[in-house]
């Protein structure tokens, strides 16, 4: 399935990058927003991830409370993140395609893995967010790769695998963070390969 692959492009929030932390934030600040409890807004919150809609977005919504500041430097990159990049770079050129601020490869490098990653896309750059095609191409085109030679791995469904199959790519669904509770209802949203961790990455490729 994987034989003819060269590329391999990541999404970084909950696939790189641990964002629990700042998630966990976000609740908090919005349970005090709305003078509720921090169990509440998670409970809430997690069940509308589980209806496979974004539940910080919706919770906010729900309680009438403007979505709060992301407090990015509660970010942390995963544990195995690191030698999980070091392994498939031997292998394989690595790519981001992301929906991020500006100054991502910055952030990657203060993470200490920018040195495996051969091209960055992130959406603030580029003018371009996804599930938009329009990235996609972007990064395939840099890449100089054929859609057939590349596999998209995420955590989230709609951004990663769905827009990446429609483009011939092959798709990791990686379960981590609230992407993991997504529902498949459709042949669509079936990824190629489902991992728990990044190095079940490793074991597949």
């Amino acid at each position: 399935m994987f034989s003819s692959v060269q590329w391999l492009f990541f999404d970084v929030g909950s696939t790189l990058i641990d964002e629990s932390a700042a998630y966990a934030r976000r609740f908090q600040d919005l349970a005090e927003a709305a003078h509720v409890s921090y169990e509440f807004v998670y409970e809430k919150a997690l069940q509308f991830y589980q209806q496979n809609k974004k539940g910080d977005l919706e919770i906010a919504k729900m309680l009438g409370v403007e979505l709060t500041h992301w407090h990015g430097e509660k970010e942390r990159l995963y544990a195995d993140a690191a030698e999980t990049l070091k392994q498939l770079h031997k292998k394989y050129r690595i790519g981001i395609i992301a929906n991020q601020n500006i100054g991502t490869a910055d952030r990657l490098a203060q993470h200490g893995i920018l040195s495996y990653i051969d091209l960055v896309i992130a959406s603030a750059e580029e003018g371009v967010a996804k599930p938009d095609r329009r990235i996609y191409e972007i990064a395939l085109k840099r890449a100089k790769c054929m859609p057939s030679q590349a596999v998209m791995i995420g955590d989230r469904v709609d951004n990663d695998i769905i827009p990446a199959k429609r483009l011939g790519m092959k798709t990791i669904w990686i379960k981590q963070g609230f992407g993991q509770y997504w529902q498949i209802t459709k042949e669509e949203e079936q990824a190629d390969a489902a991992v728990n961790s990044l190095m079940d990455i490793c074991r597949i490729l």
